[in-house]
């Protein structure tokens, strides 16, 4: 049991990797939320009822499409791409956000994930709003307006889409199908999402297609050298300083190390070359090159 809780820990906080830490989050807040409501339902409230812990949860974390009521529930935007609604929604986005994730990690580094989590899934919020106030089908609904949206489908959207678009023509072995290539499942899950808009979860689906825009449009930008991430990371970056030290000798500056990141150019052609050739067909200075370049984000 000990090596089991030491091998959680290491995956969440020491591999290095923050897929770990994002499906843990996920997976504390759904734990926190449906333990204790199973629990009232047995002795409290009866199978079948909802109970007070679930109505508060959703109340307070599922992201509203009432402007009014977002305002007063400010933060929602954020902790409904935490949320999940059954077992079978948090497993399915997190085996997905896995998957992929592992992929977007290998061969684009660690530091941007997070990034694209949060970025996707308030993108997917934002196109929720937007429809759900702007759509007449949906605006002139009362019933619409009170649905609220929980689910870390948008922002593990955005980790798909990013992923198959750097890497489209990269196989994955589905049960019962075979190998299909990325950029087709890509396109399978947007025309389903949109053609979804239309029915009983119109809310998810419009935060799908806004997390799979980011994603796409997040790599297309990646590749022409524009890291978004970058911007956000670069605000809070440490100034570095200039220590002089003097002596009887005279004075030295110590000097800084200066990584030099590898030219744009150059890692989009390496870009290319995976998008077309696959992983393997790099060769090994281009391999320390894309690696040098994931340091340098």
């Amino acid at each position: 049991m000990n090596n089991f809780w030491t091998d959680i820990k290491y995956k969440l906080f020491n591999s290095g990797s923050k897929l770990g830490l994002l499906i843990g989050i996920n997976v504390f807040v759904f734990l926190l939320i449906n333990i204790p409501s199973v629990l009232e339902q047995l002795f409290v409230t009866g199978l079948g009822a909802q109970g007070i812990i679930k109505s508060y949860a959703f109340e307070y974390l599922a992201m509203p499409a009432s402007l009014p009521k977002l305002l007063a529930r400010f933060w929602t935007p954020v902790t409904y791409m935490f949320m999940h609604d059954g077992i079978f929604h948090i497993l399915f986005y997190m085996l997905w956000l896995y998957w992929l994730g592992q992929l977007f990690e290998e061969y684009l580094g660690q530091k941007k994930t997070i990034f694209l989590y949060l970025a996707g899934g308030l993108s997917g919020a934002l196109f929720y709003l937007a429809g759900f106030n702007l759509i007449p089908a949906f605006a002139h609904s009362p019933e619409a307006l009170a649905m609220p949206i929980v689910g870390a489908s948008a922002a593990v959207m955005a980790i798909v889409i990013s992923t198959a678009t750097l890497l489209p023509d990269y196989e994955l072995y589905l049960m019962f199908i075979g190998p299909v290539k990325l950029k087709w499942i890509a396109i399978f899950y947007v025309v389903i999402d949109f053609l979804g808009i239309a029915g009983p979860n119109a809310g998810g689906e419009l935060a799908h297609l806004g997390g799979a825009l980011f994603g796409f449009i997040y790599m297309k930008q990646l590749q022409r050298g524009n890291n978004l991430g970058a911007i956000l990371s670069g605000a809070f970056a440490p100034k570095p300083k200039i220590k002089v030290v003097s002596n009887n000798s005279g004075y030295q500056r110590s000097r800084k190390t200066v990584h030099i990141a590898p030219d744009q150019d150059e890692i989009d052609r390496i870009l290319d070359k995976i998008s077309q050739s696959g992983y393997e067909s790099l060769t090994k200075t281009e391999k320390e090159t894309l690696f040098r370049a994931s340091k340098n984000d």
